[in-house]
């Protein structure tokens, strides 16, 4: 055999072993943070996906009750999801009943099936089932298989869930209240929250994003305001959103996002009102009072281009 192929089969070989032998490692930090007195999570890594992150740069988290264990989200990857169960593994080793899809985004979702195959049931809100068998989900979990490789392969499937709801959701288990409000379309279509009543713990999935600016997409900011109202109502004591840490400041962090809409609202609809060209109104806007915050760089032309194309489409919809 040749030298160069014999160290190339080596290499691999030395490779998929160390691979095996840590499931292909993961970030540092990777640990579970207790919240409150059921309540904890794991905090993603800033970014987008990367190889570097290997798609940790989303949150999750898990509630443990008297008799088993609620999980919120399950993370980018089955390898994330792995640790995700190990971390809970630690706490308690009460059975994993049941997962709360927040919304169908790819850095939520790809961990499913770990959970599904220890029996978990998966609860998603409907509209998800647009995004699921959609070609834009298709692309997006081709893309994060190349992106993300190994630790994303072709042997993951994208799972629908066990039960589809239709709004709000509110049940018991284990002693503990959980409500479960459909709070979309906002960030997405499906946006489900969830208020654990007993410890005052939010978990918000994508709406809030925790001293930062959001990223809003195409996402109806209107409605995300409303849904913002919405949960500042439930008064939490703690909040986990979908990015960042968590926060005991929740009603802060609530009200900043949901100024941060406001104001980006405002200046693009008056300049929409105006017939002022986006990228005219894009450098004469004064946004010193945004403008220190993370991602403001990363989110905020891009958040406020698409607001202004949905204050085109609100000003010709009152004019009809």
């Amino acid at each position: 055999m040749p030298r160069a192929i014999a160290i190339c089969l080596l290499s691999m070989l030395l490779h998929a072993t160390a691979f095996a032998a840590d499931d292909f490692s993961l970030p540092l930090n990777f640990s579970a943070v207790r919240v409150s007195e059921h309540c904890y999570y794991v905090k993603g890594m800033s970014g987008a996906a990367s190889a570097e992150n290997q798609g940790f740069m989303s949150n999750a988290g898990f509630v443990v009750t008297n008799d088993s264990v609620v999980v919120f989200d399950t993370l980018g990857t089955p390898v994330l999801a792995r640790k995700l169960v190990a971390e809970i593994r630690k706490v308690t080793n009460k059975p994993i009943r049941r997962v709360i899809i927040s919304h169908y985004h790819a850095d939520h979702i790809y961990g499913m099936q770990v959970f599904k195959d220890l029996g978990a049931e998966m609860w998603a809100h409907e509209a998800g089932k647009e995004y699921l068998y959609s070609d834009e989900a298709k692309l997006r979990l081709q893309q994060r298989r190349e992106l993300l490789r190994p630790w994303l392969d072709e042997t993951r499937k994208l799972l629908p869930a066990d039960k589809w709801l239709s709004g709000d959701a509110d049940f018991e288990m284990g002693g503990l209240h959980f409500l479960l409000r459909y709070v979309g379309p906002a960030h997405s279509s499906e946006d489900m929250a969830m208020f654990v009543k007993e410890d005052r713990v939010l978990y918000s999935g994508d709406l809030i994003f925790k001293g930062r600016v959001p990223f809003v997409g195409n996402a109806d900011s209107r409605l995300w305001l409303r849904a913002l109202d919405q949960l500042i109502a439930f008064d939490p004591k703690y909040l986990i959103p979908g990015h960042g840490l968590a926060s005991d400041t929740p009603i802060d962090d609530l009200k900043l996002t949901r100024d941060y809409l406001v104001y980006v609202r405002k200046v693009m609809g008056q300049a929409v009102k105006d017939f002022v060209p986006f990228e005219e109104a894009y450098a004469n806007t004064d946004w010193s009072q945004f403008s220190r915050l993370p991602a403001f760089l990363d989110a905020n032309r891009a958040n406020s281009y698409n607001t202004y194309l949905l204050m085109e489409k609100e000003l010709l919809n009152k004019s009809q």
